[in-house]
């Protein structure tokens, strides 16, 4: 991995560039959702040609799809008041915007705005292909926006209320935040996704906000709103790994950072891949099914979700729905027992969730088996 830390460094700070790459450091760029980052050196690196190429056509398709995104992002038809979150307003704390990746265009409205928002989306030719409690996804032209309702995903209540009550209070006509609460954004975002994995991408954009807005200076401030939100300690450690390997210029604040927890976190970032889409093997399954499992209720609440998604009886006939838990648990156990040494790599399986858990809370990270706050009925609570 240490070459394509070095790719990284030399995009984004200009240091030495690594005198050859080849097609794992791509791949791996790929995996991460960071292959455009060294579009503006890509000349000067050393790869077979036929690497080069292929990564040459996948800077112009992104190219491409970030003029459609851009077209799509200006001619948002809601009439009510709303803000834009993470995507270009992440990008813009890099030197070069326009090598950050996009993908959805994520928009909140305040409460009572979410249905007219939703109706004039629907009125402009946009279709809905998504409907959460947090969120309905709409596409046009290949462009899909997500309309929340509300942001904040954590464990607390009064984090969460806090959170999302400091991004309506901003909205705007620009459309988008003020930098430390766009900080705050990018900070919450890494711990909504982590438990099921998040990649460099998000982490790169949390470096780059902290390179450009995190001096002394606005540190205490920011370090104030951070423990209201639970996170204080997430910042500073994210901050510290990557002074450690992506090379962010070294800020006093972070010398209180455990630089073996650092090492540990980057290890599972490398390991899940953007949104998780390296986390696909039965070791992966079995850690996150341990880890879930820290209570009957959430264990419960994993078994009966993956089972409605995997029993196709109990999709098609109602009755069958309620033992759903009882098919996943069937299936975790035929996947599991069936593998070699099975007895094995389950306990060995066990003790790292049991270590991802211990790391996710000190780092005070959202788990889904400490309970997740929703909004819902016009109020905050707990599932």
């Amino acid at each position: 991995m240490e070459k394509m830390f070095e790719l990284i460094r030399a995009s984004l700070w200009n240091t030495e560039i690594p005198e050859a790459v080849d097609r794992e450091v791509y791949d791996e760029m790929q995996k991460h959702k960071i292959s455009l980052l060294p579009a503006c050196i890509l000349s000067r690196l050393a790869m077979p040609d036929d690497l080069r190429q292929e990564w040459k056509r996948q800077i112009i398709k992104s190219m491409l799809y970030l003029e459609e995104y851009k077209a799509a992002q200006e001619n948002i038809p809601i009439s009510v008041p709303y803000l834009i979150l993470k995507g270009t307003t992440a990008a813009k704390y890099y030197p070069y915007p326009e090598y950050r990746a996009m993908g959805d265009i994520d928009i909140i409205t305040d409460r009572k705005d979410f249905d007219r928002a939703y109706h004039d989306m629907l009125d402009n030719g946009y279709f809905e292909i998504k409907k959460l409690n947090r969120e309905i996804a709409l596409a046009k032209n290949g462009v899909v926006v997500e309309l929340h309702q509300y942001f904040a995903s954590l464990n607390d209540v009064s984090a969460t209320q806090f959170m999302d009550d400091t991004i309506l209070s901003n909205i705007n006509p620009s459309h988008t935040l003020p930098d430390p609460v766009n900080g705050l954004v990018l900070l919450e975002h890494i711990s909504q996704h982590l438990e099921f994995g998040l990649g460099l991408r998000q982490i790169i954009d949390w470096m780059m906000f902290a390179d450009k807005y995190l001096s002394d200076e606005n540190w205490d401030e920011f370090r104030s709103d951070a423990q209201k939100i639970g996170l204080e300690q997430l910042a500073i450690t994210t901050t510290r790994m990557c002074e450690i390997f992506l090379g962010l210029p070294k800020k006093p604040w972070t010398a209180e950072a455990d630089d073996a927890l650092c090492r540990q976190f980057m290890e599972y970032i490398l390991s899940c891949g953007d949104f998780g889409n390296k986390k696909t093997t039965d070791s992966d399954i079995s850690e996150i099914v341990f880890s879930h499992a820290r209570t009957p209720k959430a264990a419960f609440r994993l078994l009966q979700k993956q089972g409605l998604r995997n029993w196709k009886a109990a999709q098609k006939y109602k009755a069958l729905r309620c033992f759903a838990w009882a098919y996943q648990i069937f299936r975790y156990a035929t996947r599991g027992l069936s593998r070699k040494h099975a007895t094995a790599k389950l306990k060995a399986e066990y003790a790292a969730a049991l270590k991802r858990n211990r790391m996710f809370d000190v780092l005070g990270v959202k788990t889904t088996a400490k309970g997740v706050v929703v909004y819902k009925d016009g109020k905050y609570k707990k599932e």
